[in-house]
């Protein structure tokens, strides 16, 4: 509230506050004596502002931590080319934790080619994820599905006339939610109820979805693990409190299978979970994004760290059309460097970031 907020920042302009834990922009309370700022996960796309001030936390970090002449640390299991190419440089001393804490180990990654094992129709789950996840809940363990992609369905469109169910304000396709009987735009935000008819022809029956999102996996991983309790992390279902409760009961055992987005590859700490199975590891691999190698890498490899966390070993199946890719190559072997070599060798002859600049026409 607001209130909290008038209080927060009191008391670090008194320094009665020795330690503050704050999103991007607790960068800009007035601090007294800051001698520390630790970046969680700074890698994540997260710390970049995108509307308003245009700003991006993890670089405004080291600015501020400059002018405070205080320390900054950048954390991350998968670091960005950004910051690694940082270290390379000398502008930041590298520390590596190579080891996992306590007794856990890293989890073993395996591709499932879907060219050879593909799923049944109208279903993403193959048969050798729909095993492991059987054998993981025969021995009371938890398993991950993954997929980075809100909602029950990416497209809907009409089998009649070919009509396809898209944002009226930008080029984005809208992306049903079922739970909420909404069609929405991940764009720019625009949502509208879902029809029951088809705005192009008229016709009753003929709207039909393409392609899964996690409310359709989840729909998938109960028919096809019956008895066991499925729970869905996704942003878009819950509020931070009610949220925080599942990931809590999540974490207590009092879910079988959770089918989550990419908010399920950060951080969590699920001690029963020992199996990941990523749906579709080549999703963020089409388009044109520069980043797009390096953030499948941090994102497959983040939640693949999901398992196997405590005592008991744990394993990650990739689902992928293309296992020989350099980029599931490199999450396969786990050879970080040599991936984030060969990328900035690619990144340096195209006169890319962090070698070169890019401007964006908006």
């Amino acid at each position: 509230t607001d209130a909290e907020r008038r209080r927060c920042w009191r008391a670090v302009g008194t320094g009665d506050a020795q330690a503050v834990a704050g999103a991007r922009s607790a960068l800009f309370l007035p601090f007294q004596d800051l001698g520390l700022i630790i970046v969680d996960e700074e890698h994540d796309t997260a710390y970049k502002q995108e509307e308003g001030a245009l700003y991006n936390a993890r670089d405004l970090s080291v600015l501020r931590a400059s002018y405070e002449g205080s320390t900054v640390i950048l954390a991350s299991a998968t670091p960005s080319l950004e910051t690694w190419a940082n270290a390379e440089a000398g502008k930041y001393k590298r520390l590596d934790l190579p080891e996992r804490f306590g007794p856990a180990v890293m989890p073993t990654l395996k591709a499932i080619d879907l060219r050879r094992d593909t799923p049944p129709r109208n279903e993403w789950i193959s048969p050798p994820l729909a095993l492991g996840v059987r054998k993981r809940l025969e021995a009371g363990e938890q398993a991950l599905l993954f997929l980075n992609r809100r909602g029950y369905a990416p497209i809907t469109v009409c089998r009649g006339c070919g009509h396809q169910m898209g944002c009226p304000h930008c080029d984005a396709t809208l992306v049903e939610h079922r739970f909420r009987g909404r069609l929405m735009c991940h764009q720019c935000g625009y949502e509208q109820s879902a029809p029951k008819v088809c705005p192009g022809c008229g016709a009753a029956d003929k709207l039909s979805v393409i392609g899964p999102g996690v409310e359709r996996l989840a729909e998938e991983a109960q028919a096809k693990f019956p008895g066991a309790r499925v729970a869905i992390l996704s942003s878009d279902l819950a509020s931070a409190k009610t949220l925080a409760e599942q990931i809590a009961a999540i974490a207590r055992g009092e879910a079988d299978v959770i089918v989550g987005t990419q908010l399920a590859a950060k951080g969590h700490n699920f001690p029963l979970l020992t199996l990941v199975g990523v749906i579709d590891a080549d999703l963020a691999l089409r388009g044109g994004d520069l980043r797009a190698a390096e953030r499948t890498f941090q994102l497959v490899r983040q939640v693949a760290g999901r398992a196997g966390r405590a005592e008991k070993p744990g394993e990650a199946l990739i689902q992928t059309c293309a296992p020989e890719h350099p980029v599931i190559q490199a999450i396969l072997s786990g050879d970080e460097e040599g991936f984030l070599r060969e990328e900035a060798d690619r990144r340096r002859e195209a006169g890319a970031p962090p070698y070169g600049r890019m401007a964006g026409i908006i």
